[in-house]
């Protein structure tokens, strides 16, 4: 995949260094060319010094074949902007824009425009980390009616089968993190002690499904 980045701040470099290493050609675009020593000297990809929603920059850059585009740069405006012209004139449908205003990032993802609200994010991921339940979404879909929650679950509901518990709780077990790999369960798979479990949900099913896995299972 031929990836284009708008943005070479710490987020921006590292994920071009990230997407490199897995095999994909990578442009990184930035009005500041020192930005670009962020990258390091064994960086292979592209860099373009200009403004990232200028259309003959985003040529330079590859856009015409590209297969992604993220811009995380540090100003909403431009993050916006470049988002919509890539999708708009270039017609680049995976485009991925990071979004300090959580109210705009709401907008954007009913617009289409998938975003990261950085400041949310960050809040959720420790939120995540300090309750065992009640927490935030790990993802939500772009109408905000449908969400992947990480469910603390009872010891009680050790040895029963993924299948079982999801017919318990009324809800699908789409993956399961077991001594730290993810693993897509079967019918047969069994819940062991330490697994993580991370349910999809719609909004009205959160609290039923929390309280149902946050106690051991009644019919022993």
């Amino acid at each position: 995949m031929h990836i284009v980045i708008m943005g070479c701040g710490r987020v921006g470099s590292l994920l071009a260094r990230g997407l490199e290493y897995r095999g994909h050609s990578v442009s990184v675009i930035d009005i500041d060319q020192d930005s670009f020593r962020r990258l390091g000297p064994d960086f292979q990809g592209k860099t373009v010094k200009g403004i990232g929603f200028d259309r003959d920059v985003l040529k330079k850059a590859g856009i015409e074949r590209a297969d992604g585009f993220a811009a995380v740069s540090s100003g909403d405006n431009s993050n916006i902007l470049s988002a919509r012209v890539v999708r708009e004139t270039f017609e680049v449908h995976n485009v991925v824009a990071r979004i300090y205003d959580q109210g705009r990032a709401e907008v954007y993802e009913r617009l289409g425009i998938p975003s990261v609200a950085t400041v949310r994010w960050a809040a959720d991921q420790i939120s995540r980390r300090l309750l065992p339940t009640g927490s935030e979404p790990l993802w939500r879909d772009p109408s905000g009616s449908v969400r992947l929650v990480e469910v603390y679950v009872n010891s009680g509901w050790v040895g029963r089968k993924l299948s079982q518990m999801e017919g318990i709780a009324g809800c699908r077990i789409p993956f399961v993190l077991r001594f730290g790999a993810g693993m897509v369960p079967t019918p047969q798979t069994v819940f062991q002690d330490g697994d993580l479990i991370y349910a999809a949900l719609t909004n009205e099913q959160v609290g039923d499904v929390e309280e149902i896995f946050s106690k051991a299972p009644t019919d022993r």
